[in-house]
């Protein structure tokens, strides 16, 4: 007995038998039927370069770090290649590798000091010693990842696994272990970044990119380099409108209101001077600055990260900064000036009321007067007596 095949009307008939549906596809120059609960290599080597073009770079870079990094340590624990699905016992074993907890003389891993100094001689890591919590958490769900993308057992799902991930989490917490945050660039200290940019060529486009990047809602490095003459647009003397169609926010490319980034003032006069001065009138904006003044290809991601950090070191500013301070600089101070919530979120395109919120209540702790209940103008001596009472 054959399957019953569903016509277009919706009615069930007898199915063909596969060699004669074979036959008839052959004769007519059709490719061979597929079989409907597989899927074959072709189909599978477009899915997985759809999945690649979907993925930014950041993240395939850092899937595949983390990948090289779990084959690395894989490979000398055990003495043989990694070959999924892992049993729970190594991912046990691999948080307890490079997460510290507290032994008979401190805080220590049950990583082999030969075993962590192999890794490093390997370029599996850049230096010896446990990884951050947050680079810990990375990899395993990087090999969680590995794991659910290929339909096999996840290991890090297991109850036992979830547990001491918690627990692990929780033991961080109590020694008062948080996720760094990199030092925000407000106005201040944007201004001394720009005071560093002289009329030179680069000295003009690094003025351009930083304060495109803060005044158009903290823009991320990634919407920076995705700036183009197409999609920064004149909408009138001083005024541009960046034109975000895609962002970490918007991955579907919607076709919504707050698309629209207005770049304005101080910000829209240093970019027209760019691209005046560059001769730019179409494809990306901001680009390579050759000896001898030569425009050349767009800008990396990277390259703006290291933009900002060689302002930040020129205008000898102390801190840890890097590209994303400018997103955290323009929130904060829109904290600070006390700008609607909902406008802020609309610049910055950030969906979570939460994650802006913490600027907000950070700014308003500043402006407390809970924090400051003595009064500015009472003075107290050294030894915290008030002037003129004996001691």
């Amino acid at each position: 007995m054959f399957g019953k095949k569903i016509t277009p009307d919706g009615v069930a008939s007898p199915d063909l038998k596969p060699s004669a549906v074979a036959r008839s596809a052959s004769a007519s120059g059709l490719p061979a039927p597929l079989n409907p609960a597989t899927l074959d290599a072709d189909a599978r080597d477009a899915a997985q370069a759809l999945a690649r073009e979907g993925d930014s770079a950041n993240t395939r870079q850092s899937y595949q770090s983390a990948m090289r990094y779990w084959l690395g340590w894989y490979r000398l624990r055990y003495g043989q290649a990694l070959v999924a699905p892992l049993p729970a016992a190594v991912i046990v074993q691999f948080v307890v590798d490079h997460a510290l907890h507290q032994g008979k003389r401190g805080l220590k891993t049950e990583m082999p000091e030969a075993l962590d100094a192999a890794l490093v001689a390997q370029g599996r890591k850049a230096r010896p010693g446990p990884p951050a919590l947050a680079t810990l958490l990375h990899r395993l769900s990087v090999i969680a990842k590995l794991h659910t993308s290929r339909d096999l057992p996840n290991p890090c799902a297991e109850p036992a696994v979830r547990e001491l991930l918690a627990k692990t989490r929780r033991a961080y917490a109590k020694r008062g272990v948080r996720t760094a945050k990199k030092d925000a660039l407000t106005r201040e200290p944007l201004r001394a970044l720009l005071a560093t940019c002289d009329d030179s060529l680069r000295g003009k486009r690094d003025r351009a990119l930083l304060l495109f990047a803060w005044a158009s809602g903290g823009r991320r490095r990634s919407e920076v380099v995705r700036a183009t003459c197409e999609n920064v647009r004149r909408a009138g003397p001083g005024h541009y409108v960046y034109t975000l169609s895609w962002s970490k926010t918007n991955q579907q490319g919607a076709d919504l209101p707050e698309n629209e980034k207005p770049v304005t003032g101080a910000a829209a006069a240093a970019l027209t001077d760019w691209l005046t001065s560059a001769g730019i009138t179409s494809g990306a904006i901001f680009r390579r600055v050759r000896r001898g003044g030569h425009v050349g290809e767009p800008l990396s991601e990277a390259a703006v990260r290291d933009i900002v950090r060689e302002r930040c070191a020129l205008a000898g500013l102390e801190g840890d900064f890097s590209a994303h301070s400018l997103r955290a600089g323009f929130v904060t101070e829109a904290a600070l000036q006390q700008v609607p919530l909902a406008e802020t979120m609309t610049m910055t395109g950030h969906t979570s009321v939460a994650t802006v919120i913490g600027y907000f209540r950070r700014a308003d702790m500043q402006r407390s007067r809970a924090a400051d209940l003595m009064g500015a103008d009472e003075e107290t001596d050294k030894t915290g007596d008030s002037p003129g009472e004996p001691a």
